[in-house]
């Protein structure tokens, strides 16, 4: 991808001249969440102050955005190693500002590679409440420490205050340190949630190629190649972003294919997806489908290292078997993607079992009462 934007000197001060909380989320979806839990908090405490480095929808929802990094998303071991300088510069501004406007709190959304690092600093510099400061260390959506490097969880207890995590099965995986955590539901079954797609056996076919650039270059040929295949149904594709809006028009897509912005909702009949946030959303929805897969050669192997999960989406990880079958790398081929998306349509026994499936996933997802993500911030923030 391309380098993200030059980082300025220096981030701006607070308005007001004081901040309560800084919350950070580095990516399109991690904004998103954080702009929901943003906006519960400040219908619980309208007054308080809040920055953030994320992206405009946190903006929208209240905060003050001291950078936008929705612009600077990277992807893979190749786009880290890319842009290390930048990084670097980053935590080094956000410790700057931390330790000149002491906020009570920091809240980190996701993002682990950059979120645990500053996490770290902050506590070495003795600024966080774990390291003798004031600033106490609160962390939202959780690493997937799961699926790999579990060893991080140690380090999170050393370093946080508490914890917030969006799947149930994720407490226990803290059960063998003293991190405070709680489950607070997932954002896609959340009372007031609208969902951005919904199942309609004779919509269009939904083709979902992802929301990082790496990735869409490689995905998003492949899911053209199976719609083509399968006969050149109608379908949709949906971009978060102006940049990927781009990188779909530039592969070409027939006049069958509409690309359209994320916010629009699709009724669909079937889906082919990348295994990031919008395959959940397919899966809760009940859409029949299945993933598609493709990131550069290292990066994969690098993974396969790494990750100790049977599989790459989270709907098939939380149910235990393939409610979307997985197609990886090589896989991903346009006769094998066709092959599932005429099943899709055609097969009732099919499509009654994710219907199943997706009823199964909203009750297990479902959030507790008196528990939003938002509650549980306006707790971490109240008076000792």
């Amino acid at each position: 991808m391309t380098a993200p934007a030059a980082l300025p000197l220096r981030f701006a001060p607070p308005a007001g001249g004081t901040v309560d909380l800084l919350i950070i989320a580095g990516e399109h979806s991690g904004d998103e969440q954080a702009a929901r839990m943003l906006a519960q908090l400040l219908e619980l405490r309208p007054g308080l102050k809040v920055c953030a480095l994320g992206g405009p929808r946190r903006a929208a929802a209240g905060a003050q955005l001291l950078y936008d990094l929705t612009a600077s998303s990277v992807v893979g071991f190749l786009g880290v190693l890319k842009n290390l300088s930048f990084f670097a510069a980053l935590k080094e501004e956000a410790l700057r500002w931390v330790g000149e406007h002491r906020p009570r709190a920091v809240c980190f959304v996701d993002y682990s590679g950059f979120n645990l690092r500053l996490a770290a600093a902050l506590r070495e510099r003795g600024l966080s409440a774990k390291g003798g400061g004031s600033v106490r260390l609160l962390y939202y959506i959780s690493p997937q420490i799961w699926a790999s490097r579990r060893g991080r969880r140690f380090v999170m207890a050393r370093d946080l205050d508490a914890l917030a995590v969006i799947f149930p099965f994720e407490v226990a995986c803290y059960d063998d340190t003293a991190l405070v955590r709680e489950f607070v539901g997932h954002p896609f079954v959340a009372a007031g949630h609208v969902p951005p797609v919904s199942y309609d056996p004779a919509g269009p076919l939904l083709l979902l190629p992802g929301s990082r650039r790496a990735s869409v270059e490689r995905i998003f040929p492949a899911l053209l190649a199976a719609q083509r295949a399968a006969g050149g149904l109608p379908a949709v594709a949906i971009y978060p972003s102006e940049e990927i809006h781009a990188l779909l028009r530039a592969a070409g897509p027939p006049a069958g294919v509409e690309l359209r912005p994320t916010g629009e909702p699709v009724a669909a009949s079937a889906v082919l997806t990348a295994s990031g946030t919008m395959s959940l959303h397919c899966a809760l929805a009940g859409i029949p489908g299945a993933i598609a897969y493709r990131i550069d050669p290292l990066t994969y192997w690098i993974g396969r290292w790494l990750v100790q999960v049977p599989y790459l989406g989270i709907a098939n990880i939380l149910l235990g078997e393939p409610m979307y079958p997985e197609y990886i790398q090589g896989a991903a081929t346009a006769p094998a993607l066709a092959a599932e998306l005429r099943s899709c349509l055609t097969d009732p026994a099919r499509i009654a079992r994710t219907q199943a499936q997706a009823a199964r996933l909203r009750a297990l997802l479902s959030q507790p009462a008196g528990r939003t993500p938002g509650e549980w911030l306006a707790r971490q923030l109240a008076p000792a």
